[in-house]
C-alpha cells in the first residue's frame, strides 16, 4: 500500500488546539487498527506537524485527512503528499 505524509501548520492558539488532541490522537489509534500504520507528530518547535500512514490511493488519503479531528476543526492547514520509498 503507498505511503502518504499529511504536513500541517497550526492555525489556532494552543489552548484551542489541545481540546482537540485528544481527539486527535483516538483518531489515529483507530486508524492503526484498520491497517493503516499511521503515525503522527509535531514539529521541535512551535507550529506544525506531521502524520504518516498508509492508504490504497490518493482518494483515500483525502478521506482519511479530511476526516481528521484536527482538520474538521480548523485546526491546522496542510499538504498532502504520496510519499515514494526510495530505501527502506
Amino acid at each position: 500500500m503507498p505511503w502518504f505524509v499529511k504536513i500541517e501548520t497550526g492555525l489556532v492558539d494552543k489552548p484551542t488546539f489541545d481540546q482537540y488532541v485528544p481527539a486527535h490522537k483516538d483518531y489515529i489509534k483507530e486508524l492503526i487498527k484498520k491497517g493503516h500504520k499511521a503515525k503522527t507528530g509535531y514539529w521541535g518547535e512551535k507550529g506544525g506537524g506531521m502524520m504518516l500512514f498508509e492508504a490504497s490511493s490518493m482518494d483515500e488519503a483525502q478521506a482519511i485527512v479530511a476526516a481528521d479531528p484536527l482538520v474538521v476543526n480548523g485546526c491546522v492547514s496542510y499538504h498532502l503528499h504520496e510519499w515514494k520509498i526510495v530505501v527502506e
